[in-house]
């Protein structure tokens, strides 16, 4: 007897495959995240992320050219100071002669059709290593935080910044930020919004390379349950609310579910960060000959834009631009 349906027509051939393929990764689809260091000519490996370097600004150029000319036209910074820059205010964010400012100011002057989009966060800053102002007891003020972020965002926006990106996890910084922005008359400089960004294990290698881990406690009270979804949606209506031009989750893999959840809803593009503990998983795994990298590499990606996420940030972007540029736009 004849079955009634036959699905595997549609697989017999690699054309017909990709004539019927319901999602397709792009390189304009990639943000690659870049670590910058102070110094000329400077770069410093990261051992737990292979592959990826601190860079010096001149160097950070240099890298934003060759992401241009493979396809990649947004990069998101994040600035590794010396401990002597940092205190519990985190007052180096807003020195306009500062080297994040700096390269920001570089990229632009040089480059200026690449988007850059600039952290806003205390923890790269400060010496206590959190996103947000500390009491005496150790405790995060919320409110107290909120200027100290307005001045961060108003300096990148003085250097060039195209979209700030507040991760911190405050309650009420959009809002905030939207405001400073408007009264300076930045009302072109967009927010990318860390919506629900978890309190995630899978953050280790980005903090060796910024020596940015809490120096006592955790990020709990700020960063979001693993465990939660609905939150997330409440997270982005309130983004949404105060002014966020697009909504993040973060980290990726694990909360793919959170990405469909958002982006079945989101009036606004949705962003998904493929953390650092994720690329290093990856990397490690391929080094011991245990998967295929480039195969795992594009699955992953792949599984972002199934789930929803029109902008993903991900430490692979130059070599899946490489691959796509390779096989003429297209990963089977």
């Amino acid at each position: 007897m004849e079955l009634p349906q036959r699905p595997r027509r549609n697989r017999r051939w690699p054309s017909l495959r990709s004539l019927v393929r319901e999602n397709e990764l792009g390189v304009c689809d990639l943000v690659m995240p870049l670590f910058v260091i102070a110094g000329q000519n400077k770069r410093e490996s990261i051992k737990s992320m292979p592959g990826i370097e601190r860079l010096s600004t001149d160097l950070i150029v240099a890298e934003c050219e060759s992401l241009l000319e493979l396809g990649v036209r947004a990069v998101a910074l994040f600035p590794a100071l010396t401990e002597n820059e940092k205190d519990r205010r985190a007052t180096e964010s807003a020195n306009p002669q500062g080297l994040y400012p700096r390269t920001i100011q570089s990229i632009k002057e040089r480059l200026p059709e690449m988007l850059v989009i600039g952290d806003v966060a205390m923890d790269p800053y400060s010496s206590d290593g959190h996103d947000g102002l500390l009491d005496e007891q150790g405790i995060i003020l919320n409110d107290e935080t909120l200027p100290i972020l307005g001045e961060m965002a108003l300096c990148q926006a003085e250097a060039g910044v195209d979209l700030v990106a507040p991760s911190d996890m405050m309650d009420g910084r959009v809002a905030y930020l939207r405001e400073c922005l408007d009264q300076a008359g930045f009302k072109e400089t967009g927010i990318l919004a860390y919506t629900a960004k978890y309190a995630s294990s899978f953050y280790g290698p980005f903090r060796e390379a910024l020596d940015s881990a809490p120096r006592a406690g955790d990020k709990k009270t700020y960063q979001m349950d693993p465990a939660n979804v609905r939150e997330a949606l409440r997270e982005m209506e309130l983004d949404l609310a105060e002014g966020a031009d697009i909504v993040m989750v973060k980290p990726g893999l694990p909360y793919l579910d959170v990405v469909r959840a958002l982006a079945e809803v989101s009036s606004v593009p949705v962003a998904v960060y493929n953390v650092s503990g994720e690329y290093a998983m990856l990397r490690a795994a391929a080094q011991n000959g245990w998967l295929d990298y480039e195969k795992c590499v594009s699955e992953s990606l792949l599984a972002f834009k199934r789930a929803g996420a029109d902008i993903i940030l991900t430490y692979h972007a130059r070599e899946v631009a490489g691959w796509l540029k390779r096989d003429n736009g297209s990963v089977a």
